[in-house]
């Protein structure tokens, strides 16, 4: 049980020192903040009260929401560049989700282990619980901890990028009707960011932005293709740069395109299909064939049973 209690105490004094860290850089903010203010020397008429509009505002963005800026501040120090990047990335497949950003996340990827071993050993201290499941208890509340923040940041992107690739298909077809009709590729792209909905149409929105912005259409696209891991997206915009450089007509290359994307994910919708058996199989071995063993052998293993003590 003495490595237990290390265990517990190992924990508290992690959580401990990341708090001392987090109200040392706390300290130096508000160093800073008066020093700055002292050197504009500001008149008396013109002094806000910055402690009453301090504490007009919720408990969460007074303390919990600067607690974790300053946490993550601290994780991105003690985090390898690779890591923030790849975290980087992945917000950006999620959309950039209001209040998330990559030092958030590695804040709660540094806080929660700290609190799931703190957790594991506080519950060794109070029920003394045995030694293997102190450990096995501790090690796991870490590991979940720590992986998941990132793992529901990875589920958001995976969904966000499935829904764009399912409507796809759908936006091309539209866009090849409004450039049929008579209506430039800028103007459909456009009227199509104005008529689809969900991140699709968030994302072909940016792009329309980007182009009026003075953003050359060809490099509107690319930056569309790097804030997306769907392949059928990148082909398309591979095949619209190709056209725009080689003066192929838009709305033959959108027909085909569309065409190309429904019949992938016809096939996409066949192979899930065809590997519903073998997922199937699974459930069936370990929830339907021992409920059907109790119902016909149990009957018969209790005659048994009766005969043999007889």
């Amino acid at each position: 049980m003495d490595l237990v209690v290390v265990l517990g105490l190992l924990g508290i004094f992690g959580a401990v020192v990341t708090a001392v860290a987090v109200a040392y850089d706390w300290m130096l903010e508000q160093q800073r903040t008066r020093t700055t203010l002292h050197r504009l020397d500001l008149t008396t008429d013109r002094i806000v009260d910055v402690r009453a509009q301090q504490l007009s505002a919720s408990t969460l963005r007074r303390v919990i929401a600067p607690t974790i800026r300053r946490l993550g501040r601290l994780a991105r120090r003690l985090t390898p560049l690779d890591i923030y990047e790849r975290l980087d990335q992945e917000l950006v497949y999620a959309g950039n989700p209001p209040a998330w950003d990559a030092e958030r996340v590695l804040a709660f990827k540094l806080f929660l282990p700290l609190m799931g071993v703190a957790g594991a050993g506080l519950y060794g201290l109070l029920l003394q619980p045995p030694l293997v499941f102190a450990i096995v208890g501790a090690f796991l509340f870490g590991a979940v901890g720590y992986y998941v923040p990132e793992w529901i940041l990875r589920s958001r992107s995976k969904e966000r990028q499935h829904r764009i690739q399912l409507a796809l298909p759908d936006s091309l077809d539209l866009m090849s009707i409004t450039v049929e009709a008579g209506l430039a590729f800028d103007a459909a792209l456009a009227r199509v960011a104005r008529n689809v909905q969900g991140p699709l149409g968030q994302e072909l929105f940016r792009v329309v932005q980007e182009m009026q912005l003075g953003k050359s259409r060809a490099d509107a696209l690319r930056s569309f293709a790097d804030r997306s891991t769907v392949d059928d997206l990148r082909s398309f915009v591979l095949s619209m740069v190709q056209a725009d450089l080689f003066g192929i007509p838009i709305a033959q290359v959108l027909k085909v395109q569309s065409e190309e994307m429904r019949l992938r994910r016809r096939q996409r919708a066949e192979e899930q299909a065809q590997k519903l058996p073998v997922k199937i199989v699974f459930p069936v071995v370990l929830c339907i064939f021992p409920s059907i063993f109790v119902v016909l052998l149990g009957p018969a293993m209790i005659q048994i049973y009766d005969a043999l003590l007889r």
